[in-house]
């Protein structure tokens, strides 16, 4: 893919937004590591996949104020919303730091607050 790594996650966070979960999937190494800093850390894609099948029961809304990229990593803040499982829609502040690897997003280091 020819892409910088700030256009990767946009199309790959269109495609959560999108509720096309393989998709998103399809930007992410297959080892992918997502660390949810103070909560749970999942390993691979088929952690991430079972992770937004519970997570996600709805497409997620994401608002990005800031995506800042250096090197291999791509910092992305801002502000996303999720219906919790009583569906009560549930706001959150968030930092996103994702590491990328042969264009492929292979980390992320989540930093989420209930706002």
């Amino acid at each position: 893919m020819n892409l910088n790594h700030k256009a990767i996650l946009e199309k790959a966070n269109a495609a959560v937004t999108a509720g096309d979960y393989e998709g998103f999937l399809s930007f992410c190494t297959e080892d992918t590591e997502w660390i949810f800093v103070g909560d749970r850390i999942l390993r691979g894609k088929q952690d991430v996949r079972e992770y937004m099948a519970t997570a996600y029961l709805e497409p997620p809304k994401f608002m990005v104020e800031n995506l800042i990229a250096e090197g291999e990593f791509v910092t992305a803040i801002g502000k996303i919303s999720m219906k919790n499982e009583d569906g009560i829609m549930i706001e959150y502040s968030y930092c996103d730091v994702w590491r990328f690897r042969e264009g492929k997003m292979a980390g992320l280091k989540a930093f989420v607050v209930e706002t």
